[in-house]
């Protein structure tokens, strides 16, 4: 399989992207022969490792490109007392409304939640981590990460900390754009706050339920220099190697790290 040949465009995702599908592709915890899905418990433990360091804590938290998914703020929801979730695609945001108001039809985050329950201790709190989460997302705003303001007309006060996991990277068609995007999320956070993402590293494209959609194939190198452009301090960065199972992704590498807004931005 390969990468389309004109860069995925908002239009497309607008007009096609199918969240339900989306989710059953790639956040299902383990196949129907029991094989784990090694891509999302990688990203799991990734993000419990940034989200158990002292100084990721705080009042506010944005998650920019939620998407349809709630994983990212599982270990995230213990160090904030507020979430903001922001994402361009009408369907995503009402998908996972759908999954904050509890309503029939939502996915099943059950198997996820368990997980990471385990990774801190006790697998059977994975109830109160859901309402947990389910009380702490505030609002479920659409934003641009194109635009000077992502959430534009909406003017979001600075936050503590922003995550984005897996989306920068499908947003944005070429480098330019991508350093743009991280000036303008940054923008986000207050001064002292933190960037928490995950990337994937020189993957293409990736692909479900019959679609194939681009991304912006990244080195790590690549990714830490955009986020020291845009104001910030790498303070943690580690990489884990990925082997696809299947051609629903050429992802070679996933990138984790985390970052600290400089007082002011210099150069």
């Amino acid at each position: 399989m390969e990468a389309p040949a004109v860069f995925t465009g908002v239009d497309v995702y607008q007009r096609s992207f199918n969240p339900q599908e989306y989710l059953k592709a790639f956040y299902t915890l383990s196949d129907s022969q029991g094989q784990l899905n090694t891509f999302l418990t990688e990203n799991l433990r990734s993000l419990f490792k940034m989200f158990s360091l002292d100084e990721l804590k705080g009042d506010t938290l944005i998650d920019v490109g939620c998407g349809p998914t709630i994983y990212q703020l599982l270990s995230a929801c213990e160090r904030f007392q507020e979430i903001i979730a922001l994402d361009y695609t009408d369907q995503n945001r009402r998908e996972l409304e759908k999954w904050l108001k509890n309503e029939p039809g939502a996915f099943d985050w059950k198997p996820v939640v368990e997980y990471v329950c385990e990774l801190e201790g006790d697998r059977g709190k994975w109830a109160e981590k859901e309402e947990k989460v389910r009380k702490k997302v505030r609002q479920v705003l659409k934003c641009d990460v194109t635009k000077a303001n992502p959430t534009d007309p909406v003017s979001l006060p600075p936050a503590d900390c922003i995550v984005s996991t897996l989306c920068l990277e499908a947003a944005c068609k070429d480098l330019d754009t991508f350093r743009r995007a991280l000036k303008h999320i940054g923008a986000l956070v207050k001064p002292g706050g933190h960037l928490v993402m995950v990337t994937v590293l020189r993957e293409t494209y990736y692909a479900f339920n019959k679609q194939v959609f681009s991304c912006l194939r990244l080195e790590k190198n690549t990714v830490e220099e955009a986020v020291e452009g845009a104001g910030f301090d790498v303070k943690f960065s580690e990489v884990q190697t990925y082997l696809p199972c299947d051609d629903s992704t050429d992802c070679e590498a996933v990138l984790s790290l985390m970052a600290r807004k400089r007082a002011s931005i210099t150069g």
